[in-house]
């Protein structure tokens, strides 16, 4: 077979999604499957959906678009998708299209996805993102109100939810102050508007360790969680731990020896910055065997990669 490949076990991603499934479940939440990571795999995604996720959710319009015509399984094609970045404008067309729902934070979008949908007869659903700390995309709290006012004024666009996003760009953690703050939220939207939002969505795999961690957690009006890296790699992503009970080993990257020699560790001559930018280690830990594999940077983060175990 050819290298460099991907290996990825589909057993263990029903194993992990379904586990995760079913304990979010005790908590009231149901979980939308990231399948960001996997390019539109549709026998990714059919696994995903056969191990009872809610539903698809990705940041490329493409992949979804791929999951939708890859007549490979019909689960894929009849399956709820989520949009989970902020559409383009660009792109508003195959937003309707293609995904029953989107995470939006600006007007001028969801009225184009607005116009687009009167177009294609469609009613388009939306979550309407909120910054709770993260700074990364989200309305901010005060606005959110004279948001939600302008969205419901909009044909055929159905406010489904609100939700946020943490953990990503600055690394905030989710905590019982934040997510109480989001229920609070959906309380104020609620009465203001004498509406009910069908979902409450508190984050991504880093909101996991929050949610699972004990019977004295207040998980409040939150009901949906994004998850991605904890089905695929078995890990929650605020320190990159394993999960107990789920593999960690899903996804396996094969490379092929391309050199293997017994070398020496500290290197001779005037030491300057690698090809990469860095100041080169110097430690001398004698004769060490060392392989080469071929791939690298351009390929792969390395630092992402585990060595199998054996």
């Amino acid at each position: 077979m050819d290298a460099p490949r991907l290996e990825i076990d589909l057993d263990k991603i029903y194993h992990n999604a379904h586990e995760l499934v079913v304990r979010c479940a005790k908590k009231g939440i149901s979980v939308s499957a990231v399948t960001k990571a996997t390019l539109g795999s549709v026998e990714i995604a059919a696994t995903l959906l056969q191990a009872g996720v809610n539903e698809l959710a990705d940041s490329r319009i493409e992949n979804i678009k791929s999951m939708r015509h890859t007549p490979i399984d019909r689960l894929t094609k009849e399956a709820s998708m989520l949009l989970i970045r902020s559409p383009m404008l660009s792109q508003a067309a195959q937003v309707v299209m293609y995904a029953d729902t989107s995470c939006n934070t600006e007007i001028a979008v969801i009225k184009k996805l607005s116009v687009e949908a009167q177009r294609q007869g469609r009613i388009h659903q939306i979550l309407l993102m909120v910054e709770l700390g993260d700074l990364r995309e989200g309305i901010m709290p005060e606005d959110l109100l004279a948001i939600v006012r302008e969205v419901l004024g909009l044909p055929h666009i159905l406010l489904k939810g609100i939700g946020t996003n943490l953990a990503c760009r600055s690394g905030v953690s989710p905590d019982s102050t934040n997510m109480a703050e989001l229920s609070r939220l959906a309380d104020s939207v609620e009465a203001k508007f004498d509406l009910r939002l069908d979902v409450i969505s508190g984050g991504n795999s880093a909101n996991l360790h929050w949610a699972l961690s004990g019977k004295g957690t207040k998980i409040g009006r939150v009901n949906n969680l994004r998850l991605g890296e904890a089905i695929l790699l078995g890990c929650e992503t605020l320190k990159s731990q394993p999960i107990e009970g789920l593999h960690t080993d899903a996804i396996t990257l094969v490379a092929e020896v391309i050199e293997s020699k017994l070398k020496p560790t500290k290197p001779t001559g005037n030491i300057a910055q690698t090809a990469f930018g860095d100041a080169a280690p110097v430690m001398d830990r004698g004769s060490i065997r060392q392989s080469i594999l071929a791939i690298g940077r351009q390929d792969v983060d390395c630092c992402g990669l585990r060595s199998p175990l054996g």
